[in-house]
């Protein structure tokens, strides 16, 4: 298969060009497949110019007119801007770590800070070169585009949030638990879990007990075992897809806090309350989508217990300079961290609830200071 400037002249081939280019960013591109079972790469290389059939000249014509007159921007840039931002989102996410009313704003409120801030989504990896700074609004994972952008972004110099080592750190619960084990920060009794100590586990933990996959997020992957057999029987279908998981103590509590760190500094602070009827603050399984998450209180900063906020900070330091949401949960009058979030929610109406715009300057300008 011949790629010219990401297209073929097939049709039926545009899109698996398109993944190409995203990939190998060459004018003139060949990819050569083998079949066994299932379709292979056997090889990929650029090609020269001479290497073109005739009967391809026409196509590989107008491929280079729509490729070389397509705009930068797909909105009017601003001139004058002090440095271009893109904000990378996906339309398809089933849990976007901002709602659209505070995507909005964030652009509102590059313009007046003179930022030019425009969307990009996962299909457009092959334009961040074009800009100099790169927010991450789509959910995180390792194995989804949001790590490939960061990686890119970084190789590319530029300014992130957040960086891929935040990514990956954050995205792995067995890190985490160590980490925070390793600082001496509270948390409820948490035990690595492999095919040969799951049977004592429960000793340890007791029951009810929380289990989680090593890259769970946004409470996918996160099961709740009532009795033995539920236990054993999760512990079986999660040590499929992972040597190792995560069991918890199960701390019931009506709210967690939620701390925002940007770079080491709280910025936010809100109390999430379980979702009706459920024991986390998301029940995806609900049927109804307003019973999906709990209510939320947004509070000043100063009304944190000390505790709360001095065990947020020092979490969020384990994993660098970076945006985090620190999930904390106060049991008995001692705080416990439960989670350390990269790409926390920053949603319109919740955490910009108490300090409004300036949330979003904080974020703005924790970038503008990296390219600084």
């Amino acid at each position: 298969m011949s790629i010219y400037f990401g297209q073929n002249v097939a049709q039926k081939y545009k899109e698996l060009s398109s993944l190409f280019y995203k990939h190998f960013q060459v004018p003139f591109l060949r990819v050569k497949f083998y079949h066994s079972t299932k379709w292979n790469i056997q090889s990929i290389k650029a090609i020269s110019e001479s290497e073109i059939p005739n009967e391809h000249l026409e196509s590989v014509h107008v491929f280079a007119n729509q490729y070389f007159s397509k705009k930068r921007y797909d909105t009017p840039k601003l001139v004058t801007s002090d440095f271009d931002l893109a904000i990378l989102v996906n339309p398809n996410d089933p849990a976007p770590p901002s709602n659209s009313k505070a995507l909005k704003k964030f652009i509102d409120v590059a313009e007046k800070m003179n930022i030019y801030a425009e969307f990009i989504e996962p299909k457009d990896l092959s334009r961040l070169s074009s800009f100099d700074a790169l927010f991450i609004r789509q959910s995180t994972e390792v194995n989804n585009e949001a790590y490939a952008f960061a990686r890119k972004a970084q190789q590319e110099g530029l300014a992130i949030i957040d960086y891929p080592e935040a990514i990956l750190k954050c995205c792995n619960k067995v890190f985490m638990a160590e980490a925070l084990n390793n600082a001496h920060i509270a948390t409820p009794k948490t035990v690595i879990v492999h095919k040969d100590n799951r049977e004592v586990v429960l000793k340890q933990v007791g029951l009810p007990c929380v289990l989680k996959a090593p890259d769970s997020t946004f409470s996918f992957g996160v099961k709740k075992a009532k009795t033995e057999t539920e236990y054993h029987t999760l512990v079986s279908e999660m040590l499929k897809e992972s040597d190792l998981i995560i069991a918890q103590e199960f701390c019931p509590s009506d709210y967690d806090w939620r701390i925002g760190i940007i770079d080491d500094k709280p910025f936010f602070a809100c109390k999430y309350y379980m979702a009706k009827g459920h024991w986390q603050i998301y029940n995806w399984s609900a049927k109804k989508k307003n019973d999906q998450d709990g209510d939320a209180d947004c509070l000043p900063i100063e009304d944190v217990p000390k505790d709360v906020l001095h065990m947020a900070v020092k979490s969020a330091k384990l994993m660098g300079k970076g945006l985090y949401g620190i999930d904390i949960k106060v049991v008995d009058n001692k705080p416990m961290v439960i989670e350390i979030n990269d790409n926390p929610n920053i949603d319109f109406g919740v955490e910009d609830a108490y300090y409004g715009e300036l949330i979003y300057t904080k974020v703005l300008s924790a970038l503008k200071k990296r390219l600084e």
